[in-house]
């Protein structure tokens, strides 16, 4: 099952020489930050199909940024033999994994639901200041 081994992609750590790195503040930032994780994916050997789960998840956890933040946040891309890494990264508070998806009638709350649905693996990390969401996907 997906997201179950979160010890696993959380002590992955990122070799900076190979990481790309882009930062939003704004909501109007997120259609270049989709361009952004796309285009780094796809050169990095991540399939079309996969592609779009991972432009997904960056996208929602990128807008959840914005919505509970004030300062924005910035993401880091790279990779390693067979697979994907993306940190998604903000000053906001830890996040808690392992939710169900909200009822069909609610308005908000699908956001991390849907990431850890869709992704390899899942990890919330903390330091001083900043909070990342780890993700990984095979390659």
């Amino acid at each position: 099952m997906r997201g179950e081994r979160r010890e696993a992609v959380a002590e992955q750590s990122v070799r900076t020489h190979a990481a790309d790195t882009m930062a939003y503040q704004v909501a109007t930032d997120v259609r270049a930050l989709r361009a952004f994780v796309s285009a780094g994916a796809l050169a990095r050997g991540l399939s079309r199909e996969r592609v779009e789960l991972l432009t997904l998840a960056v996208s929602e956890l990128a807008t959840n940024t914005l919505q509970h933040t004030t300062a924005g946040g910035w993401v880091r891309l790279w990779a390693e033999p067979g697979q994907l890494f993306c940190d998604v990264v903000d000053h906001g508070p830890t996040r808690a994994l392992g939710r169900s998806m909200p009822a069909t009638d609610s308005v908000r709350g699908r956001g991390l639901a849907i990431v850890e649905q869709i992704c390899d693996e899942v990890a919330v990390l903390t330091g001083p200041g900043e909070t990342v969401v780890r993700i990984r996907l095979s390659l």
